[in-house]
C-alpha cells in the first residue's frame, strides 16, 4: 500500500542556489508529497548553500527539511567538530542519502612543475589559488582550508610566497578562473561537472595528491574519509591518486518532524527514483551529478541517526545496514 499523508500539510524545504541538484531533489519531493497529500497541502523550497546555513534553518524551524553536502560531513556537524558550534546539533535527524560520487581535488598549472605537496612547499611558488571561502557556511571552503593547513601549505603561507587566494561559491565561478588563466591552481569538488573537463582542455595541469599525513590528520580531527580518483576521471592522468571523499547529499530534518511525513519521504525516495533519475540519464552515470541508479539500501545508510518515521520505513522494508546513522 502506498505511503500517504492523511491531513493537509505545509512543508518548507531548503535546497541550493536554485539552479542545481539540491533544488531538483526538493522538486521531486514536493511533487510526490503533493500527490500523496490531501487538497490544501502546500510545499515551498527556499534557496540555500547546502552547508551550515541548512543546519541553522532546520534547527531554527525556518524550514522542516533541507539538504547538506557532502553527506559524511554532517557527522562532523553532529559531533560538534570544528564548525557549527551549536548545542542543539544532536537534534538533527537523517531522512536519506542521495548519491553523488565526488572528490575534493587540487590541480596546478603544469608550468609550475609541481606534482606533490613536497614540491609545493619546497618551491614556494607565487601561486594564485582558487577555492571556496572558509566562511563558516561553505563546506568546500571549510574542507579546503583544513586540508591546506594539514598539508603544510596554509593560505597565509601561500600569500607569504607572493601568491593570492581567490574565492568562488560554486564550481561555475571557481574552476573557470583557472581555465581562463585568472588563477594558476584550483582546489575544489564537483569532479563530474563539465568545468573540470573544460579546464583540462584549456591548459595542462597536474593533479596533486594529498599526502597520507594530511588525510590522516583530517580523518582524526573531523572524521573525513579519503578516496581514490580513478585514472579515467580526468584527461591525461598517468595514474589514480588520493583525494578527499566529498560524496553524497544528506536529506535531513529536526527530531520533531512528524513520523508520517518522515515515513512518506523515505517511501518516495525508495519507490519513485525514476522521477529524479530521468533528469540525468542523458549523462553517463560517472558524469552525472546524481549517480544513478539510486539504490534503497544506500539511501537508508546515513551519517547521522535517522528520523523516527524514516527509520520505521527502512526497517520495515529490510533496508537497514550497520552505519553510524543507525545508532538510534
Amino acid at each position: 500500500m502506498e505511503a500517504r499523508i492523511e491531513r493537509p500539510i505545509t512543508l518548507h524545504m531548503m535546497g541550493d542556489w536554485g539552479i542545481a541538484n539540491l533544488h531538483r531533489i526538493c522538486g521531486w519531493i514536493s511533487a510526490e508529497l503533493w500527490r500523496r497529500s490531501p487538497p490544501g497541502s502546500k510545499f515551498a523550497t527556499w534557496a540555500g548553500r547546502g552547508g551550515t546555513d541548512a543546519v541553522d534553518a532546520v534547527l531554527d524551524g525556518e524550514v522542516q527539511i533541507a539538504l547538506f553536502v557532502p553527506a559524511g560531513f554532517a557527522r562532523t556537524v553532529y559531533d560538534g567538530k570544528g564548525i557549527c558550534q551549536r548545542s542543539d546539533v544532536t537534534r538533527l535527524r537523517a531522512l536519506g542519502t542521495l548519491p553523488q560520487d565526488d572528490r575534493l581535488v587540487l590541480a596546478v598549472d603544469a608550468d609550475f612543475g609541481i606534482a606533490s605537496f613536497a614540491e609545493l612547499r619546497a618551491k614556494r611558488p607565487k601561486l594564485r589559488l582558487a577555492t571556496a571561502p572558509d566562511d563558516g557556511v561553505n563546506m568546500t571552503g571549510f574542507a579546503a582550508h583544513r586540508l591546506l593547513d594539514a598539508s603544510g601549505a596554509p593560505p597565509a603561507a601561500i600569500e607569504s610566497w607572493g601568491g593570492k587566494m581567490l574565492f568562488g561559491e560554486g564550481p561555475w565561478d571557481t574552476i573557470p578562473l583557472a581555465a581562463r588563466g585568472d588563477a594558476d591552481a584550483v582546489l575544489f569538488e564537483a569532479v563530474m561537472t563539465p568545468y573540470w573537463k573544460q579546464l583540462c582542455l584549456a591548459r595542462s595541469v597536474n593533479f596533486v595528491p594529498f599526502e597520507e599525513t594530511a588525510l590522516t590528520a583530517v580523518e582524526r580531527d573531523f572524521g573525513w574519509r579519503r578516496a581514490i580518483v580513478p585514472r579515467d576521471r580526468f584527461a591525461n592522468l598517468a595514474a589514480p591518486f588520493l583525494a578527499l571523499d566529498f560524496s553524497d547529499f544528506l536529506l535531513f530534518c529536526r527530531d520533531d518532524l512528524p513520523d508520517d511525513i518522515a515515513y512518506t519521504i523515505a517511501a518516495l525516495l525508495c519507490e519513485t527514483p525514476e522521477l529524479i533519475e530521468s533528469q540525468y540519464r542523458h549523462l553517463p552515470p560517472q558524469d552525472s551529478p546524481i549517480t544513478y541508479p539510486l539504490e534503497p539500501k544506500k539511501i537508508a545508510a546515513t551519517s547521522i541517526p535517522l528520523a523516527s518515521g524514516a527509520l520505521t520505513y527502512y526497517r520495515d522494508h529490510g533496508l537497514l545496514q550497520e552505519s553510524p546513522g543507525h545508532a538510534n
